[in-house]
């Protein structure tokens, strides 16, 4: 396994292999691979087991501190990688590595998480806020509160971005209907919204792209 590790591609190992590996990593004793597929059965995917909380890692028998620890600081570690590859770099002209970005911290969430990502006049990333988690309207996102913030960091467009848990990223008529507001908010304040990406499970809806903004 090791020698297909750093000789292989991206697909050199199976995800229960790669999991196998970074148990060992944490355990050294005893075959890691029944745990490994545990994980996999229990939370449906790789990236759900390396996002799960660790007190749901917990709950699968074999699993202690250390080894959800070690899941923990893999998963960090990506995500710390995809934000490198946007940080002081224009983000409209670096698409693709935002969206990388964005589906490393939000693509394998079991609950919906709202984010504005706030750019200065050269769109280079300000500020990613974290608005909260739940269903994207305006008990949970206020048009107004967003274009103050942005107005308080001197930013002059953002990026609104929601996950689907459900795996589609389709918008819904709420979606639409709560960016078409903020837009509108913004305009009047001198923020460009640029887009609403919407995060799903493999793809990702752009709303500007589909012409809903």
């Amino acid at each position: 396994m090791r020698h297909r590790l750093l000789t292989g591609g991206a697909e050199a190992l199976a995800d229960y292999e790669v999991l196998e590996y970074l148990l060992f990593a944490a355990i050294r004793r005893g075959d890691t691979k029944p745990l490994a597929k545990a994980l996999l059965a229990r939370f449906g995917s790789l990236g759900r087991v390396m996002e799960a909380d660790p007190a749901a890692l917990a709950k699968v028998p074999g699993m202690g501190e250390a080894s959800a620890a070690a899941l923990k600081a893999v998963a960090l570690a990506a995500r710390r990688m995809a934000r490198s590859a946007v940080a002081d770099r224009p983000v409209i002209g670096n698409w693709q590595a935002l969206i990388d970005y964005l589906s490393a911290d939000m693509a394998h969430l079991t609950v919906e998480r709202v984010r504005v990502l706030y750019l200065d006049n050269r769109n280079r990333l300000v500020q990613d806020h974290h608005v909260g988690d739940g269903s994207i309207d305006e008990a949970a996102i206020h048009p107004r509160e967003v274009i103050r913030r942005g107005l308080d960091l001197g930013a002059a467009a953002l990026i609104l971005v929601h996950n689907h848990p459900s795996g589609s990223p389709e918008p819904s008529r709420a979606d639409i209907a709560i960016t078409q507001r903020i837009a509108e908010a913004g305009r009047l304040l001198g923020i460009t919204v640029h887009d609403h990406v919407i995060i799903g499970q493999g793809s990702h809806v752009s709303l500007k792209a589909k012409g809903l903004i």
